[in-house]
């Protein structure tokens, strides 16, 4: 019998472990820390696109775990492109496998009190004992970026980098194309019967 247990602590899972040898079961227990990590992080933020992360290191490294709606507005637009993504990269960690199930959202947003059924943010905010491990990842993001640019590469995307390098057609002269997906290769009218360009 093996059993999971999320987000609980060790003296319990030894417990656990205590009472079933009682009964004469034999467990085996593996808990899984809901909590935060340098590796999960970065692999958060590596998953936003790049307003959310903007919006997340104004919250994190500019605000040092707060950031007035304002101010974020100023920077990025409409927040709620950035806010959807940023609670999307939730459910899609679970899934992934990135993060448990029960993991909280790093970023929250601060309602404003003086119209509680408006819920306009105030104000987005993040735990203290979070904020330097989410500095910790986007200073391993500058640098693998910073690693990136001097390798040549440019950063493409979230967590994706391209070359700016691509090769000249004449190099592909007598080579059969293959279609990566599987399929045959649309016919190509600027070949004759050789595969050679004209």
């Amino acid at each position: 019998m093996k059993i999971t247990i999320e987000g609980a602590s060790e003296e319990f899972a030894r417990e656990v472990l205590q009472l079933a040898a009682q009964q004469g079961a034999n467990l085996s227990i593996s808990t899984i820390e809901t909590g935060w990590t340098a590796e999960r992080a970065e692999r958060y933020l590596r998953s936003l696109p790049a307003g959310a992360r903007t919006f997340a290191r104004i919250v994190v490294v500019d605000g040092d775990g707060h950031a007035d709606a304002d101010t974020l507005r100023a920077a990025v637009g409409k927040l709620n492109g950035p806010t959807v993504a940023l609670s999307r990269a939730m459910p899609r960690g679970v899934k992934a496998g990135w993060w448990p199930e029960g993991t909280p959202a790093p970023i929250e947003k601060v309602d404003d009190p003086d119209h509680p059924s408006w819920q306009k943010a105030e104000a987005y905010v993040m735990s203290r004992d979070l904020v330097p491990i989410f500095r910790s990842a986007f200073a391993r993001l500058a640098s693998t970026q910073g690693a990136a640019r001097a390798a040549g590469l440019h950063p493409g995307g979230a967590g994706k980098t391209s070359t700016s390098w691509a090769p000249d057609p004449s190099m592909l002269t007598g080579y059969n194309l293959v279609d990566l997906d599987g399929g045959s290769p649309p016919a190509d009218d600027d070949q004759n019967e050789e595969g050679q360009q004209p």
